[in-house]
């Protein structure tokens, strides 16, 4: 069956362990996804209609295609999260 898939999300997910690695940033749950949900929103969806076994490699062209905005997209949501984390800093 084929399915709808906006591979942007895959793509920032993917990158975004590497990134933040490199980031002096919280890295718990609530602060990863705000970042990717942050970035996210400042990219353009990439939506496609793909078979299941379709995605791996379209997300890899794609990746390759757009790695350098994704790359400045997420160091910006992160260093907004790290500004103004959402999560208890007890």
């Amino acid at each position: 069956m084929a399915q709808l898939k906006n591979f942007m999300e895959d793509v920032v997910l993917s990158l975004m362990q590497d990134i933040l690695e490199d980031i002096d940033v919280c890295k718990c749950d609530k602060c990863f996804m705000d970042i990717a949900a942050i970035a996210l929103n400042s990219l353009p969806p990439k939506y496609i209609v793909t078979e299941k076994g379709e995605l791996y490699s379209k997300v890899e062209t794609l990746k390759q295609q757009f790695e350098v905005d994704i790359i400045a997209a997420i160091t910006k949501a992160a260093v907004l999260v790290k500004r103004n984390p959402r999560h208890d800093l007890r």
